[in-house]
């Protein structure tokens, strides 16, 4: 019996139905994100990436939190952070300093003038997620677009310690 490796098996195309569908998803996605970011950039002069930074950190117990911890929640490479939280810093909107159990690790905190500027720009930021999405959905929709996001996330979050994930880049 001929055994054939995952490469040399013919791969698995998508139907016209799922390649609408995936299409549909890119550009719904990629215009949400282009909506949110010019909304924030035009109300707060910071990028949508930047304010979920200073949202981590408002619900974080005292507004701080450990700089590898808030990679992972933010799901973004800890260089990414890095440079995002030295922009933050500059603007006087988050605080680093050393963790004392740990020389290596850094906190960050958000600042009173960071919280600030976050409770300044929520209100015009969930009004553009509102309209964006939710106002244009059922409420059957809503939950049934959730507990998707929920299965597709489920599948994309690996458990092997040793996973490449963003977060430990």
């Amino acid at each position: 019996m001929e055994h054939m490796t995952t490469a040399s098996r013919e791969p698995r195309w998508l139907s016209d139905e799922e390649q609408h569908v995936w299409r549909a998803y890119l550009h719904a996605t990629t215009l949400l994100d282009d909506h949110l970011d010019r909304q924030l950039q035009r109300d707060a002069g910071l990028p949508h990436v930047y304010y979920g930074l200073l949202v981590h950190l408002s619900q974080a117990p005292r507004r701080r939190m450990r700089m590898t911890e808030l990679a992972r929640n933010a799901k973004i490479t800890r260089s990414r952070l890095s440079h995002a939280i030295a922009r933050l810093e500059k603007n006087g909107w988050v605080s680093r300093e050393d963790c004392p159990s740990d020389k290596r690790g850094q906190f960050a905190q958000l600042t009173e003038e960071g919280y600030e500027v976050l409770r300044g720009s929520a209100p015009g930021h969930v009004a553009a997620v509102r309209q964006a999405m939710f106002d244009r959905l059922a409420p059957e929709q809503v939950k049934q677009l959730g507990e998707i996001m929920r299965v597709i996330a489920e599948g994309l979050q690996p458990t092997d310690p040793d996973a490449d994930l963003p977060w430990l880049r």
